[in-house]
């Protein structure tokens, strides 16, 4: 291949590729331009969760051993913790069950087993963990959601519970947990599609060794290093010393 040859296959490629390449980097500017001027407090909700709740130390809180006749030989217990939930000390029992995590509440006072949260309940969970009064605008039932769900990857079954202005988010709420599981807003919907564009994991969002990142990375590598050797075999001051 002639020295011409190699500079118009290389400019025709790299022509090519700038122009497919270009549409990802401008994309991967306008969501590193967005990462860089927003709060990821506030994108988090952080500015809008209370603190978390507590309760007197003056408790008589029961042994765990008041509940353990309600798990067999087969369980095996993760964790065990003493939480709070509408002001009543509660026990959160968190363990394997056939292989499936599964959890549990006792009432810290009584040992007694507690339902999961009811929908009234999981609404004024949310309400306590909002440091700011808005009405509820929807409540919606998640049985399941997908990989490209705003609650995806965290426990189900769960209330998404939407507040209308000053808050203008949803909190989603565990009845089996009996705790507010993750914020979701605006901000973080926005926040979430550049980041899966930035990501190119447009399934779970971060998984950074997908094979189309790779390839984009080694195509741009490709890109650049083509750039670089057109400015050499086409630079006047280069000519101008193989002339000599």
């Amino acid at each position: 291949m002639t020295k011409r040859e190699f500079i118009r296959l290389n400019r025709k490629w790299h022509r090519y590729l700038g122009v497919v390449l270009g549409i990802q980097f401008l994309l991967w500017t306008l969501g590193g331009l967005y990462f860089s001027w927003t709060n990821i407090e506030e994108i988090r909700g952080e500015h809008l969760k209370s603190e978390e709740q507590s309760f007197s130390t003056s408790n008589t809180l029961v042994s765990p051993s008041m509940f353990m006749k309600h798990f067999d030989g087969q369980d095996s217990i993760i964790s065990i913790e003493v939480v709070s939930i509408l002001q009543r000390p509660t026990y959160r029992v968190v363990f394997l069950k056939d292989q499936l995590k599964s959890v549990l509440l006792f009432d810290a006072q009584n040992g007694a087993w507690q339902e999961p949260l009811t929908k009234e309940e999981s609404i004024a969970v949310a309400k306590d963990k909002l440091i700011v009064s808005a009405p509820v605008e929807t409540v919606e039932y998640l049985n399941d959601s997908g990989k490209h769900h705003e609650y995806r990857g965290r426990p189900l079954p769960a209330y998404a519970i939407t507040f209308d202005e000053p808050a203008n988010t949803t909190v989603y709420v565990s009845p089996e947990y009996g705790n507010v599981q993750t914020f979701r807003s605006n901000k973080w919907r926005i926040f979430d599609f550049f980041w899966m564009l930035h990501t190119m994991d447009y399934e779970g969002r971060d998984n950074f060794n997908n094979v189309l990142l790779r390839a984009f990375a080694l195509f741009g590598l490709f890109t650049i290093l083509s750039g670089f050797s057109l400015y050499i075999f086409t630079s006047r001051i280069n000519n101008k010393k193989r002339t000599k």
